[in-house]
């Protein structure tokens, strides 16, 4: 079930950050356990202040979540043993079809996401040696075409 979330209480933004922990430390291999923990702050500091927020839940148990602002997807992460299940396509799907998302960046070291934004019509427009912090982790910054459906 996805929801979006729209009063972020204390309680779902530690379970939202153990969710990206978890997932992070499953599919970006690049990073260290101080990279990590140095993310983590920002991560929190998005989840509450993020446009758009939707919650993946199973079980009445947050699974995933995506952050949308400005017609991009910000952030999407699933709880890594759910990966492969068809919830981070439903969150995509609903990024597509209900906020009209265009854009999206993803770690260039991170190459089974970049297949999975791919598989949605998004396409490689620009490249930057650096994250947003300015660290040295490539970011691949995607627009979606159009013209391909999903």
């Amino acid at each position: 079930m996805l929801i979006e979330i729209k009063d972020r209480t204390k309680t779902l933004i530690t379970e939202l950050v153990a969710v990206w922990d978890a997932s992070v430390k499953a599919t970006h291999t690049f990073l260290g356990e101080k990279d990590v923990i140095a993310l983590r702050p920002f991560v929190e500091t998005g989840l509450e202040e993020i446009d758009k927020l939707v919650v993946a839940y199973d079980n009445h148990k947050a699974v995933g979540f995506m952050g949308i602002a400005q017609g991009k997807v910000e952030m999407l992460f699933l709880e890594p043993t759910y990966i492969g299940k068809g919830i981070g396509k439903n969150l995509m799907l609903k990024a597509i079809d209900e906020y009209t998302v265009s854009y999206v960046d993803v770690n260039e070291q991170n190459p089974h996401a970049v297949v999975f934004y791919k598989s949605f019509g998004f396409e490689v427009f620009e490249r930057t040696e650096v994250d947003e912090q300015g660290n040295p982790f490539p970011i691949l910054k995607l627009r979606r075409n159009t013209k391909m459906c999903h």
